[in-house]
């Protein structure tokens, strides 16, 4: 399994396994991630309790997350039944190249794509219709240049550079932070 790997200068832990892609292609696993990352660490009655969903549910979901590597248990928070959760910090998940995936991994791979399509929709609309309100917390840019597929890839990778410099956990930032949602994408204009 090609599930780990360092990428270059920014250390983060590359991820690109199926695995990984299945474990990410489920709506309540994103939206725990997502409270994990805004939020910091919870255990399984927390996120239930922000998330609307039962703590058996949650215990099968945060488990399938832990084994794909994705979240880990803090022990030293942890007391008896009860396990605080993270998210695992310097991850870089990539998808692994179509090739390497089977048909059934592919469709998987397509309902990851499909979900974080309409989340990245909803996004665009509330940059749109919140901008003007936003007292300088949502910020963006589009651009059109001409790149080789090289100069694109390491462009890719001095962005994942660039997040990591700025990244930080929930629990190390300063007060007046709030978690900021970016995308980047490039994609050819022909």
């Amino acid at each position: 399994m090609r599930q780990e790997r360092r990428t270059n200068a920014t250390e983060r832990r590359a991820v690109d396994s199926p695995e990984v892609l299945k474990a990410l292609a489920h709506p309540l696993r994103l939206r725990i991630l997502r409270h994990l990352g805004t939020e910091g660490p919870a255990t399984s009655t927390t996120l239930a309790t922000a998330l609307g969903e039962n703590t058996g549910t949650l215990s099968y979901h945060l488990r399938m997350l832990e084994r794909s590597g994705l979240i880990e248990d803090i022990p030293e928070r942890s007391a008896g039944r009860e396990r605080w959760w993270r998210g695992v910090r310097g991850l870089d998940i990539r998808r692994p190249p179509l090739g390497e995936l089977t048909e059934a991994e592919r469709a998987v791979s397509a309902e990851l794509d499909r979900m974080r399509a309409e989340e990245d929709v909803e996004l665009a609309r509330q940059f749109t219709s919140g901008q003007a309100e936003s007292e300088g917390w949502m910020r963006g840019s589009r651009g059109l240049i001409h790149l080789t597929k090289d100069e694109l890839s390491a462009f890719h990778d001095d962005y994942l550079g660039l997040l990591t410099r700025y990244a930080r956990e929930p629990e190390d930032a300063p007060d007046d932070a709030r978690p900021v949602l970016l995308r980047w994408f490039g994609l050819p204009a022909d």
